[in-house]
């Protein structure tokens, strides 16, 4: 997490915007989803602030580096802020089992709170299902304008140039217009809206309303007076406008006899009170100005002439298209209790995330006790739409005074016990940040009482804040006593421990979840402390190669800076500012780009040719961090290339960092020149997004501007990503070859050759296959080894196909995959070696665990073979594992656990075939036991 500690700036009560913690205005471009930034392991230092804040200058970067190096000391891992369940699969299949059971009602409450569960795996995809499924089962209006504006947020269309914020994607689920609708139509969710259909409609209708005012004006037998002005109107018109109405005209008042009625005391101008009448008489309001319909709003209200009311509330809604208009009507709406104008402004005001938080007035409307108050009043306050802006918030800017009063907001919303240890958590969080230890704790404190076991890791920090360190030791002691050990549990105690205890904590915290980066960064830092500067670089590799996070190329850089070895340093740093531009290095004291300006005066630094001579070099050996490396020294000398930002996507998708990625096809697309070239870019966005029609138009419409390598490589991929039948693939193939006939470099044409080869081996055409492998490792398209080994595997030369892979292990700076792979060509001890050694590269591959377990249930060790797959649960859900693991649950006779997980993969899934089948299966074997 990247909160500044900066609490002075903060201590104001006053509420106002996020400001930005510099003088810079918001950075669009460099920001990221909720889910990937407060999960961001940052190293974080705990120790006092250097006195200087000012910029890195020349004249003090003699050694590079004035700061010295990291200390143990001032090592600490964050408290996350998410909700962190011990029993992850028996959660995801409780939510499941509630979902199916519950009305449908129900069901998008339990999709948010499934995203609130699954948050902390940090899988935009996943979360962004959840988000979809909550969505798509929105009955009221006020739902779903928060989750379609959810939606817009998680795809950041803010940074697309030439799109506005109420630019409707021509999806029902994010369509502004469709979300002002109340009401559920599940055979429609997943239609186009029909926003794109609509015509500009003739005014004639307006004419003939004048006229009909003419016509019928004779036919008027009561007047009223507004001072000295006279108003005819229509007595049993104006009646029939509500009961008060009709009381008065035809009851027991005086006015029932009189022809003349005074109304100058009503509050309602002359042309209000006219427009009262023509509305009388016509029951329309579109022919009158904004205005005169919120006067007559107000007037209706008085007069409880609900027909009018709705008339006006609707139409004031649909003229909502900006922040200025919403900020002018949210006033008018909150005041008359107007729902649809109140939707229609909070719609733009959450559309324009998150520069709308900069926004006081904005924030007026949301942050304090009073707000919240009258938004309930009007039914527009819930806990959706402050868990909304809260996460929008805490990843803007974590310690400022309007994070915090949403998230007080977000408490008093929460009715729910997960919804109260959400808040209650995510406010410790907050208040930790901002170094207010004692509240923070009795947040922490409150939410374990919730039932969120993770929070006491954050009572225990509060605690060793406050000079408690024993008692921390002690509290994390009795939940590692109390439940079944996961790997945050020993990372938390170790910041508590002392000594060896302290490390066989930490190696104990690695074995449990590899994944987690302190344990790496404090083994790392103890290394350099201890004068092993070249093991303290291999410590930290060790993550870096399958989880690339910016703390930790940071982390890695300085060491390499410590070493001179300044070539290795600044390829770590432009890999670092690829995935966060603005990021500052040195306990945050110096910005990336001024770090590499000095370090440029260190290394020699090549042309630009000589920059594409290096990325070719270093993509045909899959060194992916060098890659980046290249492409964000070449993006320096020539910033505008959008074929440039497009290869950074690449990578970054290959390295498993999709918010990076798609920020970078983003600025792509703006970037650039033509049509044809946007509509490529616009397609892979929608690809990625889980729109393949909409890419497949999109790469279409670009081959009919011009034909182009990048447009059929789009549209074959698109086409490719299905179960494809023998027309179909044969319609892939021409494309890839109409993609080959036009121009491109050898680094996207070996990738088109490799994908040509492995459609035509799945067609049995072995030899055409063959010559697109052969031809793309021609152009150094290294990966092409991995399908010629297929090749040779398929025609039963097992021994070729091993060494063929062999050569890529050789040849690859990335190759965890490879020995994967090369497993499936060898004996089953040298498979187990080759699995060993992926793992050990990669724990986050799953197939090395499934495959071990297959082998120890056929050796038959169930049990071993069922721990095998527990080991890696523990800290990847994956749904393959999961639904491998209920396998043999059920073939065990436990029912009960395969149940478990085949309802926590369909979660994850709702619609995997192999899960449902086997979770029907195992159902029916539960209620029928003698059939067993």
């Amino acid at each position: 997490m990247r909160g500044l500690k900066l609490v002075e700036r903060f201590k104001s009560t006053q509420v106002h915007a996020l400001n930005p913690p510099d003088t810079t205005v918001v950075n669009t471009a460099a920001s990221s989803s909720t889910s990937s930034k407060l999960g961001n392991h940052r190293v974080k230092f705990i120790g006092s602030k250097l006195k200087s804040n000012k910029a890195f200058s020349v004249s003090r970067a003699k050694t590079l580096l004035p700061f010295g190096l990291p200390r143990t000391d001032l090592l600490e891992p964050p408290i996350e802020p998410h909700l962190k369940p011990i029993q992850l699969v028996e959660t995801l299949a409780d939510l499941y089992r509630r979902f199916k059971a519950c009305s449908e009602s129900g069901k998008s409450l339990i999709c948010i709170e499934q995203y609130s569960v699954l948050s902390s795996l940090c899988d935009p995809k996943l979360l962004r299902r959840c988000l979809r499924a909550a969505r798509q089962h929105a009955f009221n209006v006020h739902s779903k304008v928060i989750l379609s504006a959810w939606l817009r947020y998680e795809r950041r269309e803010d940074e697309l140039d030439g799109v506005s914020p109420m630019d409707c994607s021509r999806f029902i689920l994010e369509c502004p217009k469709a979300a002002l609708v109340s009401g559920y139509d599940p055979n429609s969710i997943y239609d186009h809206c029909k926003c794109y259909q609509e015509c500009t409609k003739s005014t004639d209708a307006q004419i003939s309303k004048g006229k009909e005012f003419l016509t019928v004006e004779e036919d008027s037998d009561v007047t009223f007076c507004v001072g000295n002005e006279e108003i005819n109107c229509v007595r049993f018109k104006i009646a029939a406008l509500s009961s008060p109405f009709k009381a008065m005209l035809y009851g027991s008042f005086m006015e029932s006899k009189s022809y003349k009625i005074d109304f100058s005391q009503n509050d309602i101008s002359v042309e209000g009170m006219r427009a009262v009448d023509l509305y009388s008489r016509i029951r329309r309001v579109d022919s009158f100005s904004p205005e005169i319909v919120l006067e007559l709003l107000s007037f209706a209200n008085r007069f409880c002439c609900e027909e009018m009311k709705s008339a006006c509330d609707i139409h004031l809604a649909s003229l909502v298209s900006s922040m200025e208009d919403a900020l002018d009507l949210i006033e008018y709406g909150l005041e008359e209790r107007a729902n649809a104008l109140i939707a229609s402004c909070l719609q733009v005001l959450l559309r324009e995330l998150p520069s709308s938080l900069y926004n006081p007035k904005v924030m007026k409307i949301f942050c304090s006790f009073e707000a919240r108050e009258r938004l309930a009043s009007a039914g527009h306050a819930s806990f959706l739409l402050y868990y909304f802006l809260s996460q929008v918030a805490m990843e803007e800017n974590m310690v400022s005074n309007a994070t915090l009063m949403l998230l007080e907001r977000l408490r008093e919303c929460a009715t729910e016990k997960w919804q109260k240890a959400l808040a209650l958590h995510q406010l410790g969080c907050v208040l930790l940040e901002r170094q207010e230890y004692g509240s923070a704790q009795c947040c922490f404190e409150a939410a374990s009482e919730a039932g969120h076991v993770y929070s006491l890791a954050g009572m225990a920090r509060c605690r060793y804040k406050r000079g408690q360190q024993y008692s921390a030791y002690r509290l994390m002691s009795s939940l590692i006593s109390e439940y079944k050990a996961v790997g945050w549990m020993y990372q938390e105690r170790s910041l508590y421990n002392v000594g060896k205890e302290k490390i066989v904590d930490l190696d104990t915290a690695t074995e449990l979840d590899p994944t987690l980066p302190f344990p790496y960064k404090y083994r790392a830092v103890s290394k350099v402390e201890e004068k092993q500067t070249r093991a303290a670089i291999s410590e930290i590799d060790r993550i870096i190669g399958f989880k690339l996070a910016p703390d930790c190329l940071e982390l890695r850089a300085w060491f390499f800076i410590a070493i001179e070895d300044y070539g290795s340093a600044l390829r770590d740093i432009r890999a670092l500012l690829t995935l966060e531009p603005n990021y500052k290095m040195f306990h945050e004291q110096v910005r990336g780009d001024t770090l590499i300006e000095l370090l440029n005066h260190k290394v020699q630094q090549g042309s630009q040719a000589d920059c594409w001579m290096q990325l070719y070099d270093r993509w045909s050996s899959v060194d992916d961090i060098g890659s980046l490396s290249v492409i964000h020294q070449m993006l320096v000398n020539d910033p505008g290339k959008s074929l440039l930002r497009f290869r950074q996507s690449l990578l970054l998708l290959r390295l498993n960092c999709q918010k990076a990625a798609m920020r970078c096809l983003r600025l792509a697309r703006n970037l650039s020149t033509s049509e044809h070239e946007k509509l490529v870019y616009e397609g892979w966005i929608l690809y990625d997004t889980g729109h393949r029609e909409e890419a497949l138009a999109r790469a279409e419409k670009s081959i009919l501007i011009r034909r182009s390598f990048e447009a059929f490589f789009l549209k074959a991929y698109t086409l490719a990503d299905s179960s494809l039948d023998p027309e179909s693939s044969s319609y892939v193939i021409q494309l890839l070859e109409e993609a080959l006939r036009c121009p491109s470099d050898g680094l996207r044409k070996g990738q088109a050759l490799n994908n040509l080869g492995t459609i035509l081996v799945d067609c049995s055409k072995l030899d055409q296959a063959a010559t697109c492998y052969m031809n793309a490792l021609e152009i150094k398209h290294t990966r092409a080894h991995q399908g010629l080994a297929r090749i040779y595997f398929l025609r039963n030369q097992r021994k070729a196909a091993y060494d063929e892979m062999s050569k890529l292990i050789e040849k690859a700076h990335n190759n965890a995959s490879a020995y994967e792979k090369r497993s499936e060509y060898s004996d089953r001890e040298m498979a187990k070696n080759d699995l060993n050694m992926a793992t050990k590269l990669d724990p986050l591959r799953t197939y090395p665990y499934r495959y071990r377990a297959a082998v120890l249930m056929d050796d038959q060790k169930e049990t071993e073979a069922v721990e095998e797959l527990t080991k890696a649960i523990a800290f990847k859900p994956d749904l393959q594992i999961l639904n491998l693991r209920a396998a043999f649950y059920e073939s065990m006779g436990d029912m009960k656990s395969a149940l478990c997980d085949c309802e926590a993969a369909l979660c994850l899934e709702p619609n995997h075939i192999d899960t449902l089948d086997l979770y029907n299966r195992a159902r029916d074997r539960a209620i029928n036991p003698q059939e067993i």
